[in-house]
């Protein structure tokens, strides 16, 4: 039996699988069908009519993300576990990050196929799902939200989650990436973040946090939702003018600029949401406890 400072199981693998769940619907629906690969070839030639400067500084953003700064982002998390000295906090938030490269690149490069259901040319027939940028963006917030003490994660959440959120509004700006490739990348990273919360939990390395309430991640909450919501809102008027009068194949060269601009309103709520549920899941739980302990 659990009492009342025992955090549930269940929900972990719950939302592991609903993250599964996305991500192989967003494949079938963008990749399988040929409305969602014209809607998207659609905003990468919208995307073509952002300024070179836009253009230029999504690049360099993206460029930044090397095996170098990934393996210093790796170290960083390994380095809190370690000061906490937690090594199922190194495995768990180190694991995510690996994890999520080891399962989106397989993915990309060998499992999923890309068919020609429409006219293309290019690097359009290439086959971009999931996002390694937005994946390696997503698991360091996760794996920062896991090594972080409770009280540290209102501040980590403002570094970390800003900067994840715009990684992914670069990939479609820079065209390296689409859509799909972002939504499906937020689901896989949450499902891994969710199976390595299971594991900590599992080890008794998870405790409810029972002091007072912390008013930074309270602020961060509401001000990502309002984002949320906002972002669904312009995406969806974005959308819905060129989508609902003829069709995707009629879209004219203004049509294409709103439809990219409605993408990129939609990968920013996509993963705001990912980062907000999975900071649900997490609330008000806090990982002081040493799993050692109460052995």
């Amino acid at each position: 039996m659990s009492d009342a400072s025992t955090p549930p199981h269940r929900r972990w693998p719950i939302i592991a699988v609903l993250g599964v769940v996305v991500a192989t619907a967003t494949y079938l629906l963008a990749v399988r069908t040929g409305d969602g690969q014209a809607i998207e070839n659609a905003a990468l030639r919208g995307a073509d009519q952002a300024s070179e400067r836009d253009a230029n500084a999504a690049s360099q953003h993206l460029d930044q993300i090397t095996v170098y700064s990934l393996g210093i982002a790796v170290l960083v998390v390994a380095a809190i576990a370690l000061l906490r000295r937690r090594l199922d906090l190194l495995v768990a938030a180190v694991g995510v990050i690996v994890a999520g490269q080891v399962v989106v690149q397989t993915l990309k490069r060998y499992v999923l196929p890309r068919p020609e259901l429409v006219e293309i040319t290019g690097h359009f027939a290439q086959n971009s799902l999931p996002s390694g940028h937005t994946t390696i963006a997503m698991t360091v917030l996760f794996a920062t939200i896991i090594v972080v003490p409770y009280r540290w994660r209102g501040l980590a959440l403002i570094v970390v989650l800003t900067w994840a959120i715009g990684i992914g509004h670069y990939t479609l700006t820079a065209k390296w990436h689409r859509l799909s490739d972002t939504i499906a990348a937020d689901a896989i990273s949450l499902s891994l973040a969710c199976l390595a919360s299971w594991f900590l939990v599992a080890r008794g390395g998870v405790q409810r946090y029972t002091g007072r309430p912390k008013v930074l991640p309270v602020i961060v909450t509401v001000l990502a939702s309002i984002s949320v919501v906002t972002s669904l809102l312009m995406g969806a008027v974005l959308w819905g003018v060129p989508l609902s009068e003829e069709g995707i194949t009629a879209a004219t060269h203004d049509d294409e600029w709103d439809i990219y601009l409605g993408a990129t309103a939609f990968a920013s709520a996509g993963s705001v949401i990912a980062a907000l549920i999975f900071l649900a899941a997490w609330h008000r739980l806090d990982t002081t406890v040493d799993p050692k302990a109460q052995a």
